[in-house]
């Protein structure tokens, strides 16, 4: 039976959803947050099914439901955290919501840095100690080559660079991070004219986390492994 535990933030849906089966199925103690439980009526179902899968609600948007969190998790080791919460606004030059652009690094790129700093005690607690953080392809300025989508781009290109700097200030605690690009999903962000499904890229980025060590830290990865330029 593996004792090895993980949190899932977004974990309602898409690849947060399938992280959790796939995890559960491992046989890991697995803490799925996400923002509506309400909504999360696929979720629930797996909790019946997996008893070491807990549920908690969590609004990644609002900084004191982190905080809220981590307090509730205070006794708990956590071996391997994901954020997988993002969001996708629309945008095109001349057709810019500000607002927009502001809840998008809010949640697509404050966020993932909040949950892995209020939940440094409980990662260093853990064996494995590895962070993990969901990009997109989208976030690379090398990989830009069509222009457009201002607000996504931007929001995950700053994840990247977030992601880059915690390499560097979390090596001396042992905690190995990894930023990931699950490939064109079909999920409700990526559409059904997607290229794979939820199964064969979460099914990739798990491979990818397990060969993650404190010796390949820092490395922007496809779900296949492959790397991609900043």
């Amino acid at each position: 039976m593996n004792h090895s535990t993980v949190l899932i933030t977004g974990a309602n849906r898409g690849l947060g959803l399938e992280f959790v089966r796939q995890y559960s199925k491992l046989g890991w103690t697995v803490l799925a947050c996400c923002r509506d439980l309400d909504n999360a009526k696929a979720l629930k179902d797996l909790q019946k099914e997996f008893a070491a899968l807990q549920v908690f609600q969590l609004d990644v948007g609002n900084l004191r439901d982190i905080t809220s969190l981590s307090i509730q998790l205070s006794n708990v080791a956590i071996d391997v955290l994901i954020n997988n919460a993002g969001i996708y606004r629309s945008s095109s030059l001349g057709n810019l919501d500000v607002e927009a652009w502001i809840e998008s690094f809010r949640i697509n790129t404050i966020a993932p840095y909040k949950l892995i700093e209020v939940f440094l005690t409980q990662i260093r607690r853990g064996s494995l100690k590895k962070v993990i953080s969901i990009t997109s392809k989208m976030g690379s300025i090398d990989d830009n080559s069509s222009g457009g989508s201002y607000i996504y781009r931007t929001s995950k290109t700053a994840l990247n660079s977030m992601m880059r700097s915690l390499t560097h200030d979390l090596e001396r605690d042992g905690i190995a991070t990894l930023t990931l690009h699950p490939g064109w999903v079909k999920t409700d962000m990526g559409g059904s004219n997607a290229w794979i499904n939820t199964f064969e890229s979460v099914s990739g980025m798990i491979n990818q986390i397990d060969k993650l060590s404190s010796k390949n830290s820092g490395q922007y990865l496809d779900y296949k492994g492959e790397l991609i330029k900043w």
